[in-house]
């Protein structure tokens, strides 16, 4: 079995002090999970119920009662125990470390003999354990306690919860698998899951289960439809729908439902990096193409259909009918993170970044108290949310959803941002992401500090801060495909020339010394940005782009009757510092634009509107929504 080509670092070995993320960690910490926690024990008024935390009590035997909630509200706890294991790298997470504890707690009272946790079957269908893998999430629930566990497990040391985890791995092994109960589950999860613990456990039987649970789908496209005990909501010859129409190195184009197909398509790639395995590789890599060339939004959104939370067509991508769930981009970004360690091309992280910045930080408000499930490019009030069809795109973010996925999940990631900005190959040290801090190279001994104000500024230094061995090592660092010039300096000395941009990373190798420094220089011009033309609803309109960020128009600054805005081809795009008491400090973007305006109140007339001259202002759209209720857009049309 060969190693990655990139691996992923320790979130230990990482020190977080961005002036741009270490707001959010922060928020994460100390607003957004101990809400959470109140959510699941059903403590703050006015939200959506949770009942996730009773559900583990009553299964424990500290409480009477019935189940309450989804067949996935187990997933939300260990979605939260994964995010305060990651943040208890940070100061101040003694409380939540302790709240954390008492949960596990409650699950190794919960946990049955032979290893079962599931307090959805455990409390009300008790007969029909392993029956419904199709709709029930037993599989995707141990996956995320798996992947709960892990984490605790990397970050503290402890094996407590490892090992319970360990015995719910072994219970599934024990049934599922070659010359045993044949299964998949209807939704992935488990086999990214399995992967993770097969790396810290080393145990190959966990390795084999994930390999065995994603050779196995599409193989048999009626299997679902021979589980017996299914509840009739769901049909289970729709295959595409849980990407079982074809065996996973035959598919060409993302189908289904996103979440499930992120999440398949992360572990297909982890698979595929560890054994080296071409076919599975070139699988990936199509379904890259696909979906990022023809079914992804500008912002990173993915899974562009609202019936099924679902992929649709090539070049379908409404904007106001967008679904675009918060966890398809989280996973989108999971989904990146691993095709680098199959080829270490900046493309992959170029993504992970879009859908980062966007998709993913566009669905959590600032207050760290509110979320959008549905990230959609155009809201307009009346429509989006109360009429047929448009009924999934709210305009304002909810307190909680009764399917809380979202949450928990931006949570987990934005805790374990590190991980994802670094790696490393053979002695050389990557920066994937721009993120203020230190990180402490394991194979190299080098400990590299970067200062940056990204993505306001395109500045970002590099300084070698510690140093263990003397011998030439390398930093690459991403330029990327958005940028269309930049500069490199090497302890003050201007070398952009001496060294070539390939596969979106210039690479620095030296033999390096304390106090040594690297100073990339990105250029942060704004961009109009065009759609393909086979994407109908942007034809005749541009988006605006500033580094990494999409931009959008909110009424709060334009008004109503954005749809009647119209930004000349030669007008001046203008960066304006902005500092705002909801948004916080950004920078704003504005131009000279034009406002129709018709003299008519018929239907229709023959008397064309008028245009009028007026500014139109324009702010980053993961910023959308934290102000007053109003319309939204991110496509603007062009005169």
């Amino acid at each position: 079995m060969k190693n990655y080509i990139e691996t992923e670092p320790q979130l230990k070995a990482i020190e977080v002090k961005d002036k741009f993320w270490s707001f959010y960690q922060e928020l994460i910490r100390d607003v957004v999970l101990p809400y959470q926690e109140q959510i699941l024990k059903d403590e703050i008024p006015g939200a959506e119920k949770s009942g996730a935390i009773r559900n583990l009590r009553i299964a424990a035997g500290q409480e009477a009662g019935e189940f309450y909630g989804q067949v996935f509200q187990d997933s939300d706890v260990s979605k939260w125990l994964e995010a305060v294991s990651y943040v208890s790298n940070m100061e101040g997470t003694g409380r939540l470390e302790e709240s954390a504890r008492q949960v596990i707690h409650l699950m190794e009272l919960a946990q049955e003999d032979d290893g079962y946790l599931n307090t959805y079957f455990q409390l009300k269908e008790p007969e029909h354990k392993w029956q419904n893998l199709l709709e029930c999430h037993e599989l995707y629930c141990a996956g995320h306690l798996i992947e709960a566990a892990v984490a605790d497990y990397e970050m503290s040391g402890r094996s407590t919860f490892l090992n319970l985890a360990m015995r719910l791995a072994d219970l599934i092994d024990s049934r599922f698998g070659p010359g045993k109960v044949r299964g998949i589950p209807g939704h992935e999860e488990i086999e990214l899951a399995l992967l993770r613990l097969w790396r810290v456990t080393k145990e190959q039987r966990y390795f084999d289960l994930a390999g065995y649970f994603l050779e196995e789908r599409g193989t048999d496209p009626n299997y679902f439809a021979q589980e017996k005990s299914r509840k009739a909501w769901m049909d289970p010859t729709e295959r595409n729908y849980t990407q079982n129409h074809r065996p996973i190195r035959e598919q060409d184009t993302a189908e289904g439902h996103a979440v499930r197909a992120m999440y398949l398509y992360t572990a297909m790639a982890d698979l595929a990096a560890w054994t080296a395995d071409e076919e599975l590789k070139a699988a990936c890599v199509r379904l890259w193409k696909n979906v990022t060339e023809k079914r992804m939004y500008i912002t990173g959104g993915v899974g562009s259909g609202a019936k099924g939370e679902t992929f649709t067509v090539d070049y379908d991508l409404p904007n106001d009918r967008a679904y675009a769930e918060t966890c398809a981009a989280v996973g989108l970004v999971f989904w990146a993170r691993k095709m680098l360690g199959l080829d270490l091309s900046g493309k992959y992280a170029d993504v992970m970044e879009r859908a980062l910045y966007n998709g993913v930080l566009g669905g959590m408000g600032r207050d760290g108290r509110h979320f959008f499930y549905v990230n959609p490019l155009e809201v307009v009030p009346g429509i989006s949310g109360e009429v047929p069809g448009y009924e999934h795109v709210r305009p304002v973010r909810p307190k909680w959803y009764a399917c809380a996925c979202c949450p928990p999940n931006i949570a987990r990631l934005l805790a374990s941002l590190g991980k994802y900005a670094w790696g490393e190959s053979r002695g050389c040290v990557y920066s994937h992401l721009y993120l203020g801090g230190v990180f402490h190279s394991l194979q190299n001994g080098i400990s590299w500090k970067t200062v940056t104000d990204y993505p306001w500024e395109g500045r970002i230094q590099y300084e070698v801060c510690d140093h263990e061995k003397r011998e030439k090592s390398a930093l690459a660092v991403r330029i990327p495909g958005w940028c269309s010039s930049y500069s490199l300096l090497v302890n003050g000395r201007e070398c952009t020339k001496e060294y070539e941009v390939k596969d979106g990373y210039v690479s620095i190798i030296r033999e390096w010394t304390k106090g040594d420094t690297v100073s990339l220089h990105l250029c942060m011009e704004v961009k109009r940005i065009y759609a393909n033309l086979c994407v109908r609803e942007d034809a005749g309109c541009t988006a605006l782009m500033r580094g990494p960020l999409v931009y959008c128009l909110e009424e709060a600054d334009n008004g109503t009757g954005q749809n009647a805005l119209l930004l000349p081809a030669g007008s001046e795009i203008i960066e304006r510092q902005k500092s705002d008491e909801l948004l916080g400090d950004y920078i704003g973007l504005e131009a000279a634009g034009l406002r129709l305006k018709g003299d008519s109140k018929a239907l229709y007339s023959d008397t064309p509107p008028r245009a009028g001259g007026t500014m139109i202002y324009a702010v980053p759209y993961f910023l959308w929504g934290n102000r007053t209720a109003g319309e939204m857009r991110v496509w603007i049309r062009e005169t």
